[in-house]
């Protein structure tokens, strides 16, 4: 006899309806109570029917759709949903999104995912699931309605959906919850479904608040530093500080007497000149009940490290290095030749030339690096916030022996990311710890870690001339660039110039006579992305060299650039967001940008002026900026940003992201920088590394999106890279100080 409450849900019932829902990979996989039983029952309902891999229908009318992409801020756990909720025909307010697993699957064709592609980086998000992630919305409607038209006996075709209900010509309504279960038996469509028209939506292209900003707000959002598991050790590692350096010796002895420090375990790091296939650096792990213990331990461990084979490694040498091959001009990889610069020099009637350095920059997210594995017999599970879980996947495949379908990933929303989560060389140190430890282990990364052992962008110099004919035409452009290449130690195939200069970038396919060239620069200094790679590497010495011919020629800038673009047109384009640039979509941008900055305006109260532009990712974007110098200081009192992005998904996401890339490319441009000596990175927290205080910032950044037809770009990385150098052209136009060197600050206080 049962003494349970028949007004109380069975307990028992609902846990093992999460676990089998789990198990057949249902979306409510990672919901756990915050306190024991403390599930609250309307979060897993009680009559849940799933329509595809992406969406769930409560009996109640309430539709849960899950988040494929990683959530490192750009905003797809709420633009993502919004394409399937579109299509799927229910208001945003039945939507409750969660976030879903990696979803690794093996098939006869071989590995595949059931969610598609669940990476983040390149802005890919939007374009890659602007059509799939809709037919999938679409579908799971075809199948309600024709469960509908079974019901009532009719044509489906005389049926249409508005809300979450299917009605009928008399007027007759069924919730989709009605019919979840109906439709969930019926066999897909052979063909895919139709799509509605632009005309026909109702949430793409609504400002829409971020999905789970309640939880965020209120602390109860999850990041990958807050997973915990039972009879987990919290882990911290001493990593070597010298360049492909190695450990000589150490003493555990003083950290094993720490309480709560229950193991040391010594780390290999990589091989010199092989491929990195796991950890960055060589360390020494401390594994403790709890983070202060793992700490106080390795406070206490006695090491010493031999110097790598870059031990003379410095900023100064690699900029002089960079220099002198930019001098001799010999050997240079070809990146693009057309025409014939030298004879267009020989020709011309004036030439310009200047070079730009570039610093090594850090990505300093606010969550730093850090991962939870559990390792057993037959399975494993890592529970972090990543960029690359299909990289991770096959990254503990490699180190356990464990089969791909056998690993579970979990994401979770991540504190940022930039490029620097497309690394997983976190969860490399988690596997070996948890591989020797025998136990699950949580890693935690502090500030100092994360910036002394980080994919740096790369350092370079861009030296450019431009020969200027009779008419003050540019009729010739050389672009050389001596840098270190982004690709480190991954045996890439891609061009050595990948990530540092782009052959078919502005001012390809509109100069006559056009040479790009690259000459690589050797470093120990690891690299990776860092938002926007190239473009934001490029951007800062195309733009700001547009600026000093205008100058030097006495031309209005807007007018030299927009005479370069031309009549609007289309331009191949092999780069990532290709195949074709429009120009008229940029040079649309770049009017704008100086419309709303005011160009154009004679100044009389000592402020100055600044614009660029710039085509990244299938986006178009350009900045406006009006500063003054008053005394050490650097005042921006206005900061505009125009983008076209194609149609917009969530205008308030991406005004969101337009501003905070352009916060990002002003605190780059303004006081960052990377340095090493003696083979050793020099920054170590904060104050080594000042990102952008309040008072440095624009008060507002007006962002305008451009309305547009064409198929959606991404958005997280369009708004960075032109910012830099309409900052510095603006700086220019108030104070004549031409900053050709970042970080802009110290370049500017030492000239004015």
């Amino acid at each position: 006899m049962s003494l349970r409450d028949p007004s109380r849900p069975d307990a028992g019932r609902r846990r093992f309806l999460t676990i089998s829902l789990a198990a057949g990979g249902a979306l409510l996989i990672g919901l756990r109570p915050a306190r024991g039983e403390d599930l609250p029952p309307e979060l897993l309902g009680d009559d849940l029917t799933q329509l595809g891999p992406f969406i769930r229908v409560e009996r109640d009318n309430r539709v849960v759709i899950g988040a494929r992409g990683c959530e490192i801020g750009q905003g797809v756990m709420t633009s993502l949903p919004m394409l399937i909720a579109e299509e799927l025909d229910v208001d945003w307010s039945q939507v409750r999104v969660v976030q879903l697993p990696y979803g690794y699957v093996d098939t006869d064709k071989g590995p595949s995912n059931k969610y598609g592609e669940q990476g983040a980086g390149g802005s890919t998000s939007i374009p890659q699931g602007w059509k799939d992630l809709r037919q999938a919305g679409a579908t799971a409607r075809w199948l309600l309605v024709q469960a509908a038209a079974s019901e009532w006996k009719l044509a489906a075709d005389s049926l249409r959906t508005e809300a979450g209900q299917v009605i009928a010509p008399d007027g007759r309504k069924l919730s989709y919850g009605a019919l979840a279960r109906s439709a969930a038996a019926l066999n897909p469509p052979d063909q895919p479904v139709a799509l509605k028209s632009p005309e026909q939506y109702r949430i793409i292209g609504q400002p829409t608040r971020t999905a789970d900003a309640r939880a965020i707000v209120t602390g109860r959002s999850r990041f990958g530093i807050d997973e915990y598991a039972a009879n987990a050790l919290v882990a911290v590692i001493a990593r070597c500080p010298h360049l492909d350096g190695t450990l000589d010796t150490f003493d555990d002895g003083e950290t094993r007497k720490v309480a709560g420090v229950r193991d040391v375990i010594a780390i290999p790091g990589p091989k010199p000149d092989a491929p990195l296939d796991g950890v960055l650096a060589a360390g020494v792990a401390v594994l403790a009940d709890h983070t202060w213990a793992a700490l106080k331990g390795r406070e206490a461990l006695k090491l010493t490290w031999k110097e790598g084979p870059w031990a003379k490694e410095s900023t100064g040498a690699l900029a002089a290095r960079a220099n002198e091959l930019l001098d001799k001009d010999e050997n240079g990889a070809e990146v693009r030749v057309d025409g014939d610069f030298a004879k267009a020099r020989k020709q011309a009637r004036q030439v310009v030339e200047a070079r730009y350095e570039m610093p090594f920059l850090a990505h300093a997210t606010m969550e730093p690096p850090g991962a939870l594995i559990e390792i057993k017999q037959d399975r494993a599970r890592l529970v972090a916030s990543l960029q690359d879980p299909e990289g991770a996947s096959e990254l503990i495949a490699r180190l356990t022996g464990l089969a791909r379908k056998d690993i579970e990933v979990r994401m979770t929303r991540a504190g940022g990311g930039f490029g620097r989560r497309l690394q997983n060389d976190f969860v490399a140190e988690a596997v070996l710890i948890a591989k020797a430890a025998g136990r699950p282990v949580k890693l935690m990364w502090t500030r100092d870690d994360d910036l002394q052992h980080d994919f740096y962008r790369p350092f370079g110099v861009h030296a450019m001339a431009a020969a200027i004919d009779r008419k003050k035409r540019v009729s010739g452009w050389s672009h050389r660039c001596a840098a270190t290449t982004r690709d480190y130690r991954n045996g890439a195939k891609r061009p050595i110039w990948s990530g540092c200069l782009g052959p078919d970038d502005f001012p390809a396919g509109l100069v006559d006579n056009l040479d790009k060239r690259f000459f690589a620069l050797e470093s120990g200094m690891p690299r990776g992305a860092w938002r926007a790679p190239v473009h934001t590497f490029q951007a800062f010495a195309i733009q700001s060299f547009i600026d000093e011919i205008a100058v030097a020629t006495k031309q209005d800038a807007l007018k030299l650039q927009l005479d370069l673009l031309g009549e609007p047109r289309q331009l191949p384009y092999q780069g990532h967001g290709g195949p074709m640039i429009d120009t008229g979509r940029l040079a649309h941008v770049l009017r704008l940008a100086a419309e709303k900055i005011g160009w154009g305006v004679k100044r009389t109260d000592g402020h100055g002026l600044g614009i660029a532009c710039h085509y990244t990712f299938g986006g178009y974007a350009a900045h406006g900026f009006e500063v003054s110098v008053e005394g050490d200081d650097l005042r921006i009192h206005r900061a505009v940003c125009v983008a076209d992005i194609g149609r917009v998904v969530n205008p308030l996401g991406a005004q969101a992201q337009m501003m905070g890339g352009t916060l990002d490319a002003v605190s780059a441009a303004l006081n960052l920088s990377v340095t090493v000596k003696d083979g050793q990175v020099q920054q170590k927290n904060f104050p080594d590394y000042p990102l952008l205080r309040m008072a440095q910032a624009p008060r507002d950044v007006e962002v305008v999106l451009v309305e547009s037809s064409a198929d959606p770009s991404g958005a997280g990385e369009i708004g960075v890279p032109s910012a830099a150098p309409a900052l510095a052209n603006a700086v220019y136009a108030a104070t004549t100080v031409r900053v050709r060197k970042l970080p802009l600050m110290p370049e500017l206080l030492k000239r004015l």
